[in-house]
């Protein structure tokens, strides 16, 4: 790994000093039978026998002591778990910080690469631009959005890949862009990261990814709703699944060579939670993260639950718990990086994992590589990501690329007529599905000029083999930093690898509104930021905000937009508010009727609607419509299965967003999640 310092110097060397004071007791005891032996004047067969006796005893005596002193030990921290209050200091301003987490990284020699500062999986959100600009900045592993192994397997089938993730046409997994997984050979170490509820599923995606992967992660996590509907995530952690979790985990470390590791969530009790790790860890885990929050119930409010904040001193008494040689990861109140060594220090975790710090400042981990006034002048070495597709290999042949680019030039054609009709008639004069058009122009051309480019490229045998050639560049600590504390620098790098690396529009939006919320919200662009539908029009908004920052006299402050800002806050805050209240509507009303599981009523209408019964419903009558969906689907919005452009209520919507199924495959790619 090129940014950081040889393992070695960075973790202090591996193991534990001796315990002098066993040494000291053992003397003692020698001493005392050789005594004893004089004493005796007995046969030295005698001596020898009954001494070792004497030894077996006191051995197990100390077993037994040591276990009580150690079960004591845990007890008395469930009755009073330790609190640190956490200081707060400026991105550059770490002048001891980094040397004294450095002397707590004394466990690095599981696996061979880092592991102690982590972009944790966030569906949408943790995608190979973004992974790409956090390393750049201090990440030393990064884990993919989640991915669902049965559908990755599904479009892998499609993609006639094998079990190596390659076919004969030289596409490979880690170009196809199969559930949105992209990879370039500067992106390591990298952890796919998978749901799954089905052994055999999770085994083939886990072989799928081998070849490109480092390691490969069952999320036991997520807390969405339609990881309940979906049956996975943090729904499978209760004892009526624990069987089928173990034989996921058993099935993944029998079928690859590369560890399997698994992100869990909190039981309800701590015992519950040390249970659950050291089952994992005999199933076959090599690595388990933490979230420092309980695993997601429909009713749980209490302290813990997903808004509060993480009870980073149960994932101490987990990490006290396990074997010394067995990583635990510690995901949960990370902010900055002082929060990244407290965190270390209070629940001695192998490694720190972080989701919304790391949203918020992609350069969070930057620190750890020194101070910038201590080691301003020292030469960082950064890897050049190099293009996506790598090894000449291809996703799709030469012939498809074409037909691809003929029906994307198609479309192209259709857009600028619609604009034409706009501009001629107004918008008024366009129906849904044309503003829809409008909408995927930015995405159709940046697709068509990679086509065009990728047609007119020679044949893959005249291609070089990029995954072995890695160039670097070199940059001075000072200047990372400098470039850290500038959340617009950060964010125009992150636009110029989403060129390079193309995802979609909403996940680009939701990084650079995460990024700049400060300069957004500073200059009246929040709104404008949302409503943008391409990459173009974020740089645009990106470069308003460079030139106000840089000449704030051009920069007037407009009091109408900003009332209207405010209610367009308060409805949503209302809307998101809706669910909540159903939710709680629901369940009181089970508990009033007495019903056990009170759940009851939130099952009835949360079927996903099928793909063919979305393409029915389409075509049927609005009452018909109507009908279909209140009996079956209830809690899911109609609109944004049956309506020309969706929901226009997104997120704020009180109905399920989930996406429509394919027989019994379901996925999950609505929602940031870690």
């Amino acid at each position: 790994m090129p940014m950081d310092k040889p393992q070695h110097e960075e973790l202090g060397g591996d193991g534990h000093p001796k315990n002098s004071t066993e040494k000291k007791h053992k003397k003692k005891s020698k001493s005392k039978d050789k005594c004893k032996e004089r004493e005796r004047g007995s046969h030295p067969d005698d001596d020898i026998s009954e001494s070792s006796r004497k030894k077996s005893k006191k051995e197990k005596k100390k077993k037994s002591k040591d276990k009580k002193r150690k079960l004591k030990t845990l007890d008395d921290d469930l009755k009073s778990p330790k609190k640190k209050k956490r200081k707060s200091s400026k991105q550059d301003s770490h002048n001891g910080t980094s040397n004294e987490l450095t002397k707590l990284e004394k466990k690095g020699d599981h696996f061979p690469f880092e592991y102690q500062h982590i972009v944790a999986p966030m569906v949408g959100a943790s995608e190979l631009a973004f992974r790409l600009l956090c390393r750049k900045y201090g990440a030393t592993l990064s884990y993919t959005p989640m991915m669902s192994s049965s559908q990755f397997v599904k479009d892998a089938e499609a993609a006639s890949l094998t079990n190596s993730g390659t076919n004969t046409n030289g596409a490979t997994i880690a170009n196809s862009n199969i559930c949105e997984f992209q990879t370039i050979p500067q992106d390591r170490p990298l952890v796919a990261h998978f749901s799954a509820n089905d052994p055999e599923q999770f085994a083939q995606a886990a072989k799928l990814v081998e070849n490109v992967a480092d390691a490969v992660d069952l999320n036991l996590g997520c807390p969405q709703r339609t990881a309940h509907l979906g049956h996975f995530g943090s729904y499978l952690l209760g004892d009526d699944d624990r069987e089928l979790v173990l034989k996921i985990v058993r099935a993944g470390s029998k079928a690859v060579s590369i560890p399997i590791f698994v992100k869990i969530r909190l039981m309800d009790t701590v015992e519950e939670t040390i249970k659950l790790c050291h089952q994992l860890r005999d199933a076959g885990a090599s690595l388990i993260a933490i979230h420092g929050r309980y695993r997601a119930t429909w009713e749980r409010t209490s302290a813990g639950a997903r808004d509060g904040p993480a009870l980073l001193d149960q994932v101490a008494l987990v990490k006290k718990s396990m074997p010394d040689d067995f990583p635990i990861i510690s995901n949960g109140n990370v902010i900055d990086y002082d929060d990244v060594v407290e965190n270390k220090k209070l629940t001695g975790a192998d490694g720190i994992m972080s989701a919304e710090g790391i949203l918020n400042n992609p350069a969070l981990y930057l620190p750890r590589l020194g101070s910038s006034n201590d080691d301003g002048e020292r030469e960082v070495q950064i890897p050049i990501p190099s293009p996506l597709k790598v090894n000449g290999g291809g996703s799709v042949p030469d012939k498809k690329k074409e037909k691809t680019m003929r029906k994307l030039q198609k479309k192209m054609r259709e857009i600028e007529t619609i604009e034409k009709k706009v501009k001629e008639l107004g918008a008024d004069s366009i129906n849904d599905d044309q503003r829809s058009k409008l909408q995927a122009k930015s995405e159709v051309q940046t697709l068509l000029k990679w086509l065009e480019n990728e047609v007119s490229k020679p044949s893959s045998k005249e291609l070089p083999d990029l995954a072995i050639t890695t160039q670097m560049t070199s940059m001075k600590l000072s200047e990372l930093f400098k470039a850290a504390n500038n959340k617009l620098v950060l964010a125009k790098e992150y636009i110029s690898l989403v060129r390079s690396y193309p995802m979609k529009i909403r996940s680009v939006v939701f990084h650079v509104r995460r990024m700049c919320k400060d300069l957004l919200e500073q200059y009246q662009l929040m709104e404008e930021c949302i409503a943008s539908t391409s990459i173009d029009e974020v740089d645009v908004v990106l470069s308003k905000c460079e030139r106000y920052m840089n000449d704030p006299d051009t920069f007037h402050y407009d009091r109408q937009k900003a009332a209207r800002e405010k209610e367009a806050l308060a409805a949503k805050r209302r809307e998101e508010g809706k669910r909540k209240r159903y939710e709680g509507r629901m369940m009181r009303k089970a508990k009033r009727e007495g019903l056990a599981d009170l759940e009851h009523y939130l099952r009835i209408g949360a079927e996903v609607p099928t793909v063919e019964i979305v393409r029915q419903l389409k075509k049927a009558p609005q009452e018909e419509r109507l009908a279909v969906w209140k009996k079956h689907h209830s809690q899911h919005c109609m609109s944004h299965h049956l309506e020309d452009g969706g929901c226009k209520r997104d997120r704020a919507c009180a109905f399920l967003h989930a996406e429509a199924r394919d027989k019994n495959k379901f996925v999950e790619d609505d929602e940031v999640a870690g």
